[in-house]
C-alpha cells in the first residue's frame, strides 16, 4: 500500500497479486488494483448512489427556514415511523431549523426541479420566492408539487465524524404515487425514470 496526496492508502496491483494463490484468486485481486480510502475519490464514488432529495422546513421564531438534504433515508425504524439525515457540523440552518415544534419534509418531485438551488442558495430571504407552499399548525412547511409531506419531530442526534445523523419521528403524512420524486445523483438532480 502507498500513502495517497490526501493521506489515504493505496493498493497497488502488485500487492494485491502477492498475497493470492491460483487464477481464480488473481483475478479477483487484480479487480481490486487502485483500491483506495482517499478523501476526494471517496465523495465521488459516493455520489455515484442516487439519493432522494427532500426539503426540510418550518416557522422558527416567526420565520420560514428551510435546508436542502440529499442524505435522506426513510424506514429507519417502521413502528414507530423514523427516517433520518445527515447534517453538516458546518450547518448554519441545521441549528435554527432544529428548534422548531415541528419539522415539514418534502421529498422533491419534477416540479422542483428548477428550484432546488433557490431552495439550497446562502441567501435565506430568496429560498422560498415564488414557491407555493402549506404550512400545518404546529408550524411544518410544505412544498406544494412534492411526492410525499412527512411531519416530523426530532428524535435523536448522534455525532458522525464531520456530521450528525438527526432521526425523526414521523407524526403524520401525505403520498401522492403520480408525483415522481428527483434522486441526486454524481452531483446533478435527476428525474426518477419509470
Amino acid at each position: 500500500m502507498k500513502p495517497d496526496a490526501d493521506g489515504g492508502l493505496t493498493m497497488t496491483a502488485s500487492e494485491g497479486m502477492e498475497e493470492t494463490e491460483g487464477a481464480e484468486g488473481m483475478e479477483g485481486l487484480r479487480n481490486l488494483a487502485g483500491i483506495t480510502s482517499d478523501p476526494g475519490e471517496m465523495t465521488r464514488a459516493f455520489s455515484g448512489f442516487p439519493a432522494g432529495v427532500a426539503a426540510l422546513s418550518a416557522r422558527v421564531h416567526g420565520d420560514p427556514t428551510v435546508m436542502i438534504v440529499s442524505s435522506f433515508a426513510v424506514g429507519v425504524s417502521h413502528n414507530p415511523p423514523m427516517v433520518s439525515f445527515a447534517a453538516q457540523h458546518t450547518s448554519t440552518t441545521w441549528p435554527v431549523l432544529s428548534r422548531a415544534r415541528a419539522i415539514g419534509i418534502s421529498v422533491l418531485g419534477e416540479a422542483h426541479s428548477d428550484k432546488a438551488r433557490q431552495l439550497a442558495s446562502r441567501s435565506r430571504e430568496s429560498r422560498f420566492a415564488d414557491l407555493r407552499t402549506v404550512e400545518a399548525e404546529s408550524g411544518a412547511i410544505f412544498l406544494d408539487g412534492a411526492p410525499v409531506w412527512l411531519e416530523c419531530t426530532v428524535e435523536h442526534s448522534y455525532p458522525a465524524g464531520d456530521h450528525d445523523i438527526i432521526v425523526l419521528r414521523v407524526l403524520a403524512m401525505r403520498s401522492d404515487d403520480e408525483r415522481s420524486p428527483l434522486v441526486w445523483h454524481r452531483r446533478t438532480l435527476k428525474m426518477l425514470g419509470s
